[in-house]
């Protein structure tokens, strides 16, 4: 439907580093323990011993570990797939509600594959969903005033018709939101 994508970049992890987020932190504890096994990185004040004013030229020109790591090329490839399970915390450590739930898909198959990846998510997340708010395996469904279908937006006229009728505004305040009722 509308935010299909974006329920799905939420729910899902939309982006990873390669190798996952375990490899990403794995890479970053690895060089800033072959800095500290050196004796510090480079760009410690205290192996220079110069004044806060004075530029590091030394520290740019020997570069460290941690500065090669960030700058590996491979940083910046990202992969899709599922969420780490260690992101996985519930908000503030409590219990989550969800409600006004709305998915499409192709077929009825695959509505029911992807209403079990969200629960078994919500299930990871500590959520807590309303059935009773949401709109699962409807043909249409009505969204902020529209009738969304497979064949797309049909506004409601009953609200149409409202709107059109408004009249122009006498003053220029324009019309108070009591007026609009």
């Amino acid at each position: 439907m509308i935010y299909q994508r974006m329920i799905d970049n939420s729910m899902w992890g939309f982006v990873q580093p390669r190798g996952g987020w375990s490899a990403f932190a794995e890479r970053d504890r690895m060089a800033e323990a072959a800095d500290t096994a050196v004796g510090g990185s480079p760009t410690d004040t205290a192996t220079h011993g110069r004044t806060r004013f004075e530029p590091d030229r030394e520290s740019s020109d020997i570069p460290d570990s941690l500065f090669a790591v960030v700058n590996d090329p491979r940083r910046d490839m990202f992969v899709s797939g599922e969420a780490d399970q260690a992101s996985l915390v519930p908000v503030l450590g409590r219990r989550t509600f969800v409600n006004d739930i709305c998915f499409g898909g192709e077929s009825f198959d695959i509505c029911l594959e992807t209403l079990d990846r969200l629960l078994s998510r919500f299930n990871e997340c500590r959520n807590s969903v309303s059935f009773t708010k949401s709109m699962l395996v409807q043909p249409t469904v009505d969204f902020l005033s529209d009738a969304v279908s497979r064949e797309g937006f049909r506004a409601d006229a009953k609200k149409l018709k409202a709107i059109t009728e408004l009249s122009s505004p006498k003053t220029k305040k324009g019309p108070r939101p009591t007026e609009l009722i």
